[in-house]
């Protein structure tokens, strides 16, 4: 989704910062897009893990960027989850506490700069807890509700917010998986919903409409009934 993402921004004339673990392994990519849409597209090595090492991150970036996109996941497996509190907290940190970081920290140098739009990626998980993805869940609600807050504290700061919830993306993280192809997203279906949100400044955008009903239903259903449900 970060690589579709970065395409459909760099095809709209933006120069790219890519930043990952391990940033010489997207040499390739980084060429791509630069060749393709004749863009500045640099390279950087982030880890959302190391909270100690965010503000050297930013620091070395050769600007500071107009549009901040945050695309990060993991997932596991709900049944480790359950039992390996290491576990689950990775889970945690990699969906909360690492995104709403690195955010909170660019939140801060654009609203000093007076402008910028920030937008965190997260998931139709997070909208009601469930049974067989709590723990994921919880993370993307909690990283939902930051995004929410801070939107709110920033609305008259010349920053906007954008929440996003894919739903169903043909990733490696879906692979293996029997999705229902009409609630089944293509990465770039992502990068063209992210970069139009930003455009026409949106607030909260599911990528495929269908799921705003969907979550709606769920988010609907009486606590007596959900709880005897299998979701």
């Amino acid at each position: 989704m970060g690589l579709a993402i970065a395409h459909a921004f760099a095809a709209a004339g933006h120069p790219i910062q890519l930043a990952a673990r391990g940033s010489a392994g997207l040499e390739t990519a980084r060429t791509d897009l630069a060749l393709r849409h004749g863009v500045e597209v640099t390279l950087h090595d982030f880890d959302v893990l190391d909270r100690d090492g965010f503000d050297g991150f930013l620091g070395g970036l050769p600007n500071l960027p107009e549009v901040a996109v945050s695309v990060v996941g993991y997932m596991g497996e709900q049944a480790e989850n359950e039992q390996d509190l290491a576990q689950a907290a990775l889970v945690m940190r990699t969906n909360y506490e690492g995104p709403a970081g690195i955010l909170a920290l660019l939140a801060n140098r654009f609203e000093a700069r007076g402008s910028g739009t920030l937008v965190g990626v997260s998931s139709v998980a997070g909208d009601r807890g469930r049974a067989t993805n709590y723990v994921y869940g919880s993370a993307k609600a909690g990283f939902i509700a930051f995004l929410s807050g801070l939107r709110n504290r920033l609305a008259k700061k010349g920053v906007h917010v954008v929440t996003v919830l894919p739903g169903f993306v043909n990733t490696a993280m879906t692979e293996g998986l029997d999705l229902p192809e009409k609630l089944t997203a293509e990465p770039s279906e992502v990068g063209a919903a992210v970069l139009k949100a930003v455009q026409k400044g949106r607030n909260v955008i599911y990528v495929r409409r269908i799921w705003w009903l969907v979550m709606a239903i769920i988010r609907n259903i009486p606590e007596a009934v959900f709880k005897k449900l299998k979701l």
